[in-house]
């Protein structure tokens, strides 16, 4: 029987901050798998993510399929947003939110792990960052800044990601982020920058891919995920009208879950997936697949 097998093996699962998002659900499948999980988390979330974890509100979420309770070997704070400590102005450093959590910049964090675990310290990595200031507005309407926050902290941190983290993995290792069909395809609801910094993370994967392939021998991918009404998706305000959508015109008419995409994720960290890489990968029940709506046709044939 084939099987998913991770042991031996540790992930960073970067941009967790509850257990009801995607992040969470892949630390979790990957652990299923036997994988020790770290998490990155955005340091003015860290703080309630930290206190619901020491207050057991978690518990339930951490329950692994045999029983065992999912235990994250660090958490680390990260803000993608930032190369290094140079990068970060004056205003957040001396925020509340990020004192005391040392440098919590990319290539701050990799310093940490390189210091922290013997080579090679990563053979997982997962990017499910994503912040658009602006994504409630439409493109037209999205302001510059808008937009480039987008695309710095939504696709350009996988960039930086792999060329910080990429020294600390082994040759086979696997990296693979989170996108969304809004990146070739026209999502009303979807805007503030947010479709063009996916159509750029699955771009950067093609050619991340290339480049890391050759020279470090890591595989690049992305899941193209249907829509799941999480925390995060909550604050487009349609995510409930386009979750429906899908679930209704979708060739499996129902809802996606965080645990389908979070399963493909362990499929693809993992060597059965050894030959996979450059790839966008759809999870989305067959969304992507169809060109007119079923509308109030009873023939679903």
């Amino acid at each position: 029987m084939i099987s998913v097998d991770l042991r031996g093996r540790r992930a960073l699962v970067a941009g967790v901050a509850d257990d009801v998002g995607f992040g969470f659900a892949i630390a979790r499948a990957l652990a299923d798998a036997g994988a020790a999980v770290c998490l990155a988390c955005w340091p003015p979330a860290l703080g309630i993510f930290e206190t619901l974890l020491r207050r057991g509100k978690l518990d339930a979420s951490r329950r692994l399929s045999d029983g065992r309770e999912l235990q994250f070997e660090r958490i680390y704070p990260l803000d993608a947003a930032y190369d290094s400590m140079d990068d970060v102005p004056a205003d957040v450093r001396d925020n509340r939110r990020y004192s005391g959590r040392g440098d919590f910049t990319i290539s701050g964090l990799a310093q940490r792990m390189k210091e922290e675990f013997v080579p090679p310290q990563l053979d997982i990595l997962v990017h499910c960052l994503a912040n658009g200031p602006e994504v409630h507005k439409p493109l037209l309407e999205t302001s510059r800044q808008g937009y480039l926050a987008a695309v710095s902290v939504s696709s350009y941190s996988l960039v930086s990601m792999v060329r910080n983290f990429a020294p600390l993995m082994p040759r086979g290792g696997s990296v693979l982020s989170l996108t969304y069909l809004a990146a070739e395809r026209v999502i009303p609801g979807y805007g503030g920058g947010m479709s063009s910094a996916k159509a750029a993370m699955e771009a950067d994967t093609r050619y991340l891919a290339f480049q890391a392939g050759r020279k470090y021998g890591l595989r690049i991918n992305t899941i193209s995920a249907g829509p799941v009404a999480t925390r995060a998706a909550s604050v487009t305000g349609v995510i409930n009208e386009i979750v429906d959508y899908y679930a209704a015109n979708a060739p499996l008419p129902e809802q996606l879950t965080t645990n389908e995409v979070a399963s493909v994720a362990a499929f693809l960290a993992s060597p059965l997936a050894s030959a996979v890489t450059g790839t966008t990968l759809y999870v989305d029940k067959g969304f992507h697949a169809m060109g007119k709506a079923l509308g109030d046709s009873k023939d679903h044939l």
